[in-house]
């Protein structure tokens, strides 16, 4: 089988190497402008992938393609010439695209009994999503609130995106280890959403896949 053949097969497991590789360069991009537009060209192909993977699912392709393309537009313009209307626009949009996509992830998990080797991809894909999602919101806060948060590092400035993503990332896996901390009411009601998505996460999802292996164990 190519490898070309077994991404068609598992989109899935495609966006979530993707993503992954994406959190351990990420923090090369930081700090000048080239950087900066690599890291939305990156961005552009998770978003592209992301896209690719919700065809393959019961999700609208066209929802996914009009939210991707005013969100890709305006990272260009955010790479170019960052300002907070722009920053704040592109976070709900990007917010909404990983929210979207994450839930077409889940109604193709939820579709069926049977555990799928992609199935297993999604459940790492869609938390990924997730998290991505939530730190395009905490994005969002922070441009109409600035100051939301605060961290031991330079407290009084701006988070960055690894900053948020790393905050997204604890809170959604109950980990609690995040030096990020909201300060603000609007902060945290975030955040608060984000630690019941968690929950709700691995008592729904990781739990039913968890059940269904075990199921068909049993029967074979």
């Amino acid at each position: 089988m190519t490898v070309v053949g077994s991404a068609r097969r598992h989109p899935s497991a495609v966006l979530l190497v993707v993503q992954l590789l994406g959190v351990l360069v990420y923090p090369a991009m930081e700090g000048s402008r080239g950087g900066r537009v690599a890291f939305e060209i990156l961005g552009i192909v998770v978003l592209a992938l992301a896209v690719f993977s919700v065809r393959a699912t019961p999700g609208l392709t066209w929802v996914s393609i009009c939210l991707g393309i005013p969100a890709v537009a305006l990272s260009l313009v955010d790479a170019a010439n960052p300002t907070e209307p722009v920053i704040a626009i592109s976070g709900v949009l990007h917010a909404a695209f990983y929210f979207y996509a994450a839930y077409s992830l889940l109604r193709y998990m939820l579709s069926d009994h049977d555990v799928s080797a992609d199935e297993l991809y999604a459940t790492g894909a869609t938390f990924t999503l997730v998290a991505w999602g939530f730190a395009y919101l905490y994005v969002f806060v922070q441009a109409l609130v600035p100051g939301s948060f605060t961290a031991a590092v330079d407290p009084a400035s701006d988070r960055t995106w690894m900053e948020l993503l790393f905050l997204s990332f604890t809170t959604l896996s109950s980990t609690g280890l995040s030096d990020i901390v909201p300060i603000t009411s609007w902060a945290r009601s975030v955040v608060m959403l984000e630690q019941l998505a968690g929950l709700g996460y691995v008592a729904m999802v990781v739990s039913r896949l968890v059940g269904l292996t075990i199921m068909r164990r049993s029967n074979s």
